[in-house]
């Protein structure tokens, strides 16, 4: 079984317990990408994936999506694709929409065991990550993961406890404004590289290894009944 090397260090009962979790990935682009092929690879049964862009040919430096045979595809269905291939039992609830205010409760439901949040957009990291709070969804957020080339040492921390993270610093303004008093999150301390360039610059092993981190955080919750 393809199953079986995992199971060696979590018994047939985390698989089972894997296999029943039902997981929100949104955004799957350099990080959410990586977190759900994880996540698909370690045997969670039931993923919803949310995002609402195509591949991009400057995508393929960082994105698991991203290939030359992929490019002006939409990323939620070239994902769905590669996940059923590595789990073809997988359920897969593929959402090509952009997440606002306006649809959290249509696509934020109560069946998720854990919400994981790689979105890039501050408004709408804010308001994903609000609604989580307010309705007891657990949510983990993936903070910056650009501009650094060093070995990554992205950790899990309160995103109140984050530094040299210039998305955290911005999140964590508006959401003390929102009331929002802790949050798990993805973080790097590593000071980022200033160039001159107004896009924010990427390496493929960063956001990747962002993800991976994610991935076994949300992993070790779900294995411990969240």
């Amino acid at each position: 079984m393809w199953t079986d090397r995992t199971k060696i260090l979590i018994g047939e009962n985390g698989l089972k317990t894997l296999e029943k979790a039902n997981v929100a990935v949104i955004g799957v682009g350099g990080v959410g990408g990586y977190v759900a092929s994880m996540l698909a690879r370690c045997g969670v049964g039931k993923l919803t994936i949310v995002d609402f862009d195509i591949v991009d040919e400057t995508n393929i430096n960082r994105q698991i999506v991203a290939n030359v045979n992929t490019v002006g595809k939409v990323k939620v269905d070239v994902l769905k694709e590669m996940l059923l291939s590595i789990n073809p039992k997988i359920q897969i609830d593929a959402v090509r929409k952009r997440i606002s205010k306006d649809n959290l409760k249509e696509i934020i439901s109560l069946k998720f065991d854990y919400v994981v949040d790689c979105i890039d957009s501050v408004a709408d990291k804010v308001e994903l990550i609000c609604f989580c709070k307010q309705n007891g969804f657990n949510i983990i957020s993936a903070m910056g993961a650009g501009n650094r080339i060093d070995i990554p040492n992205f950790q899990i921390v309160d995103i109140y406890k984050t530094c040299n993270d210039g998305l955290a610093k911005v999140m964590r303004k508006k959401l003390r404004e929102r009331g929002v008093e802790s949050l798990d999150v993805a973080t790097s301390s590593q000071m980022p590289l200033k160039h001159s360039q107004s896009a924010v610059g990427s390496i493929a092993y960063q956001p990747a290894m962002c993800g991976m981190v994610v991935s076994a955080f949300v992993i070790g919750k779900l294995l411990k009944g969240v």
